[in-house]
């Protein structure tokens, strides 16, 4: 059975490319970045080659890359570190309702700790209402995290307007953009974010790697206890073999390629839904469905039918997807970006479904697809209907 792989917002496969300058550089120079031996100083200059790739990759410099082990550090890195050093200005941050767990979970700490959260709400197809985030912002505000493009739905939130609204406001500006680093041209003057994370293995390279910009001027506290590593900002061994596949990643990740992988993307999205509406399948939309949107990612209500049921009849088929975001699978709480856009009594919360798609998917993935979830539904819908 051919196995067709439709879920790359919680993973991408690695690209060839990525694996082979991970595999010489393990095999040729393995020298420890901080050593001051050849071997040492050898990986320490793919260490700064590699920074200086990602860097110019977001309109940053260099020494304003910190690597860390993904989105989920840095997410935390930035949020708890700016919270705790901008303390005696304010207490007060602002966030939306549908941020991934690494973001909502520091706020929940750092709520324990005295500061008040405000989550944003957010429409019924994932948006967020600027009037909102103005009568949220106030003088005690001393960070804002806003992810730039939402991993169940593919939302797009509106950075560069937040942004704008606060280059004159003593507030810090962070934005998770690990769904959209591969598909937008990010440029963080542009944007006014002091602080942008993301994962490599969302763009085709490695797990266990990512990295933090951080705006120059501002100082950045240590998350971790340890050694001098990244100029004393993050502790611990840089992973050399990471870091050179994630800049070999990004390397690939031309204007041209994000256009054309956002381009396919789009017409995949119209192409699927169509073989729904001509087979008759009563389904729903949870999100929008326009060009600019991070249009990797397309989540279906199909109305009816339970997510697990889905799931599962569709992994016996050959196809993954996925539910929602990864990093909740196996829990048994519902999609908290469903019940922010639809409320917890919503049937939508338990009969959805996300698919996304990646830089290896084809057409006639997409269209085989389609035709094993048309069968599928219409096969679980009769049952039910006995």
């Amino acid at each position: 059975m051919q196995h067709i792989y439709l879920d790359n917002a919680a993973t991408t496969p690695m690209a060839p490319a990525v694996v082979q300058a991970m595999t010489d550089q393990m095999q040729n120079d393995f020298g420890n970045a901080s050593s001051s031996h050849w071997f040492g100083r050898t990986a320490h200059t793919e260490l700064d080659a590699a920074r200086k790739v990602i860097a110019q990759s977001i309109n940053a410099k260099p020494d304003d890359i910190i690597f860390t082990s993904g989105a989920t550090e840095a997410n935390n890195t930035a949020i708890k570190t700016v919270a705790h050093a901008m303390a005696g200005k304010g207490k007060h941050i602002i966030t939306t309702a549908i941020e991934h767990p690494s973001v909502l979970e520091s706020m929940k700490s750092l709520e324990r700790e005295g500061f008040n959260v405000t989550y944003l709400p957010v429409s019924e197809t994932g948006e967020l209402d600027l009037a909102d985030f103005d009568a949220a912002l106030d003088d005690d505000t001393i960070l804002v995290s806003v992810m730039m493009g939402n991993n169940e739905v593919g939302s797009r939130l509106p950075i560069q307007a937040i942004g704008e609204r606060l280059v004159d406001h003593q507030a810090l500006f962070h934005t998770d953009a690990t769904q959209t680093y591969g598909l937008y041209d990010i440029d963080v003057d542009a944007l006014h974010v002091d602080f942008l994370s993301t994962s490599a293995h969302k763009i085709n390279g490695p797990k266990g790697v990512g990295f933090l910009y951080r705006r120059p001027g501002y100082k950045l506290l240590p998350f971790m206890n340890g050694g001098e590593q990244e100029k004393k900002r993050r502790a611990g061994t840089e992973n050399v073999a990471g870091i050179v596949g994630m800049a070999k990643a990004v390397s690939l990740l031309t204007p041209e390629v994000k256009a054309k992988h956002q381009a396919d993307f789009y017409g995949f999205k119209q192409q699927l839904l169509k073989q729904l509406d001509d087979a008759g399948i009563d389904y729903a939309l949870n999100g929008s469905l326009k060009p600019d949107n991070p249009n990797h990612v397309l989540n279906l209500w199909l109305k009816g039918l339970s997510t697990y049921a889905l799931q599962t009849n569709l992994d016996l088929a050959g196809f993954a997807i996925s539910g929602g975001s990864a990093c909740t699978a196996g829990s048994l709480e519902p999609s908290h970006v469903l019940i922010a856009m639809f409320g917890e009594d919503s049937p939508r919360i338990g009969e959805s479904i996300r698919v996304s798609f990646g830089t290896y998917t084809t057409a006639e993935e997409v269209q085989a697809f389609g035709e094993a979830l048309i069968k599928i539904a219409n096969r679980l819908l009769a049952r039910a209907n006995k």
